[in-house]
C-alpha cells in the first residue's frame, strides 16, 4: 500500500485518507474516489490529496477484518457486519467466554496491521454481548500478511469457545451451632447471596438444609441433597473451615466423597474447599460467599455452571488478577474499619449528558387521539412511561418538549422532575420542536439525547449504555443504537453538532447529518428491538406489552 499525497490525476480508485468538507459536499475518510470525488477536488483547487493506494495482492480493511473473523468464529460466536475496518465478535447465549490467549497473542503479533482484543479469559458472558473486536488498522493489509494469521486462527480449532451455562439443581446445607443466635441473620444472607448467584447462571435451589455443626449431621444432609436431585452440593458453615480435615471437609468425605483442592490465592474467596461425591462437584463456602461481592467461589461456580471440570491446578493458576479488592493494615475488626476508598487513579471523569424528549406531534395518524396521552393496562401515559424511563437514566437535565394539546401533555407529567419547553411552531414540523429543546439546554452539558414521546419500551439502562459510548474525544461523538443491524432511536449527539442541527429545517430531524460524519459516530448494539419500536397508530398500540418495564 502507497500512503501520503496524491496528485489529483493519479488519484482515482486511491482511498482518501482524511475526510475533506469541500462546497456544498463532504468527502469521508475511506471514500475510494471516482470521477465524480476528483472531479469536486479539482473544483476545490486542491492539485493533491492524501491518500492510499492498494497494490497487487493488497486486501482492503473492510474484507481483511471479514476474513479474520470469519477464521475466528465458534459455536455460540456471531460477527457483526465490516466497517472501517472493524468486525465485531458477539456471543449468541450466555455462558462463560474461555479463550486461547497464546494463540491471541501469536495473531497480534504477526503484523502491527492486524489486532484483536478480547474480553478477559473466562468472563460470564449474555446473548449480543461483545466478546472480541478485530480492528485492521491501515486502509488495507498485505495479502500474505492476513493468510498467516488466518492460518494461526484456524490453527488446532477456533481460540474462542462460549459454553453455555446449564440450568443445574444446587443443594445448601447450611451448618448451625446451638446457642449462638446472632449467627441467623448472617446464614440467612448466606442462603440469599447463594441463590442469586445460582440464578443469575441458570440454575435453581434446591430447599436448603440445616444441620448441625457436626461432621455425621452434614453428611446425612448431602445426602438428602443427593436423593432430591442437586447436582451441585454447597456447604456454609457457622464456623469458618480451616482445614481440610474440618467438619465441611470431612461431612463430605463421610457422605462418600473425596477433596480435590483445599484453599486458593484469590481474596476475598481463600479458604475455600473444593471436592465431588461421585460426579457431583462439592464444595465448603468461604465465608465471604455471604457477601453478593465478587470472590473466588464466583469464578468456580461459574465454570461448573459452564460444564467445565475445575482441577487444584486450575484453581492455583487464578493467583494473577486474584486480587480483588484492596487488602489494608486493618487494626480494627473489618466492620469497625473506617469506609475510606483505597488510593487508585482518578476515574474517568462522567460524561454530562441531557435528554431532549420530543413530544410535541399533532399525532395525525391516531387522530382524534393524542397518542402520548394514551394510556396503558397500568393507566400510565406513553408520555409519562418515556419520560418515566428517562429519569431512570443517568440523563439529566430532562427537557419535555410541548406543542399540541400543551396543557394536557404538562398535566400527565406533574411532579416529574423534568424542564419544559414549549415549542410555539411545532406545526412545522419535527424541526422546529427539536431547536426548542435544544434551546433550553444548558451551556455545560456535553452531549444530548434526542428521545421520542411514543418509544416507551426503550429503558433506562439502554439510554445508560448509550451514554456510556459517548466519547467525542476517542471518536464517538455520535452514539446511534441497533438492533441486529437496524439502526434506531434515540441517538447521542455531542455538543459540537448543536450549531449545524439548528440550521434544520421542516419535518425531520438531525439522522441525515449522520452521513456527513460517519467518522464520529459509533453504534450500539441492543439486546431486543425496543430501539426500533415506536407506537404511531391504534393497530401499534395493540401490540404494546401488557406490562412495560421501566
Amino acid at each position: 500500500m502507497i500512503f501520503g499525497p496524491t496528485p489529483i490525476d493519479e488519484a482515482k480508485g486511491a482511498v482518501l485518507a482524511h475526510s475533506l468538507r469541500l462546497t456544498g459536499k463532504v468527502l469521508k475518510k475511506g471514500t475510494v474516489l471516482d470521477d465524480e470525488a476528483i472531479a469536486a477536488i479539482r473544483e476545490s483547487g486542491k492539485r493533491d490529496v492524501i491518500t492510499a493506494r492498494l497494490q497487487a495482492g493488497d486486501v482492503p480493511e473492510d474484507e481483511a477484518a471479514e476474513r479474520l473473523a470469519q477464521a475466528l468464529l465458534a459455536t455460540h460466536l456471531a460477527k457483526s457486519r465490516a466497517a472501517t475496518g472493524r468486525v465485531n465478535l458477539l456471543a449468541e447465549t450466555a455462558g462463560l467466554l474461555v479463550i486461547d490467549a497464546k494463540r491471541i497473542d501469536q495473531i497480534n503479533a504477526v503484523d502491527e496491521s492486524v489486532t484483536v482484543a478480547t474480553l478477559p479469559n473466562h468472563s460470564v458472558v449474555t446473548a449480543k454481548e461483545m466478546v472480541a473486536t478485530i480492528k485492521i488498522i491501515p486502509f488495507a493489509v498485505p495479502g500474505p500478511v492476513l493468510g498467516v494469521a488466518e492460518a494461526v486462527a484456524r490453527r488446532a480449532g477456533p481460540p474462542f469457545a462460549i459454553h453455555p451455562f446449564r440450568a443445574l439443581k444446587v443443594g445448601l446445607v447450611l451448618t448451625e451451632i446451638p446457642g449462638i443466635k446472632d449467627k441467623e441473620s448472617v446464614m440467612e444472607g448466606a442462603v440469599e447471596a447463594t441463590a442469586t448467584r445460582v440464578e443469575a447462571l441458570c440454575g435453581t435451589m434446591l430447599p436448603v438444609e440445616r444441620a448441625r455443626h457436626e461432621e455425621g449431621p452434614v453428611a446425612e444432609a448431602l445426602g438428602r441433597l443427593k436423593r432430591a436431585g442437586a447436582e451441585v452440593l454447597l456447604i456454609a458453615g457457622a464456623s469458618a473451615v480451616v482445614d481440610r480435615r474440618d467438619v465441611g471437609p470431612a461431612a463430605i468425605v463421610r457422605a462418600g466423597g473425596v477433596i480435590t483442592h483445599f484453599g486458593m490465592p484469590v481474596d476475598p474467596g481463600n479458604l475455600l474447599c473444593l471436592g465431588r461425591i461421585g460426579d457431583i462437584p462439592a464444595m465448603v463456602l468461604p465465608g465471604c460467599a455471604r457477601s453478593p461481592k465478587l470472590n473466588g467461589f464466583d469464578w468456580v461456580l461459574q465454570r461448573v455452571f459452564a460444564g467445565l471440570t475445575v482441577t487444584g491446578d486450575d484453581i492455583m493458576a487464578m493467583g494473577v488478577g486474584g486480587l480483588l479488592k484492596e487488602i489494608e493494615v486493618r487494626p480494627l475488626p473489618r466492620e469497625q474499619a473506617p469506609r475510606m476508598p483505597p488510593p487508585a487513579l482518578a476515574p474517568r471523569r462522567a460524561r454530562r449528558v441531557a435528554a431532549v424528549v420530543l413530544a410535541a406531534g399533532r399525532s395525525r395518524r391516531m387522530a382524534p387521539l393524542n397518542k402520548l396521552l394514551v394510556a396503558d393496562t397500568q393507566g400510565v401515559a406513553m408520555v409519562a412511561r418515556v419520560i418515566d424511563n428517562v429519569l431512570a437514566s443517568h440523563a439529566r437535565p430532562v427537557v419535555v418538549v410541548t406543542g399540541h394539546e400543551r396543557d394536557r401533555v404538562e398535566e400527565a407529567l406533574a411532579n416529574r422532575p423534568v424542564l419544559i419547553a414549549h415549542a410555539d411552531d411545532y406545526a412545522e414540523g419535527l424541526s422546529a420542536s427539536l431547536k426548542a429543546g435544544l434551546a433550553a439546554l444548558p451551556t455545560d452539558v456535553e452531549g444530548f439525547l434526542v428521545c421520542l414521546g411514543d418509544m416507551p419500551l426503550v429503558a433506562g439502562p439502554m439510554l445508560d449504555r448509550l451514554i456510556a459510548a459517548f466519547d467525542p474525544e476517542e471518536g464517538r461523538a455520535i452514539v446511534m443504537p441497533t438492533f441486529r443491524g437496524k439502526q434506531g432511536n434515540p441517538m447521542l449527539w455531542s455538543r459540537e453538532f448543536l450549531a449545524e442541527i439548528l440550521t434544520i429545517t421542516g419535518d425531520v430531524g438531525a439522522r441525515h447529518l449522520v452521513g456527513k460524519h460517519a467518522d464520529r459516530m459509533v453504534e450500539v448494539e441492543m439486546a431486543d428491538d425496543a430501539v426500533l419500536r415506536d407506537f404511531d397508530t391504534t393497530d401499534a398500540l395493540k401490540g404494546l406489552p401488557k406490562t412495560v418495564k421501566v
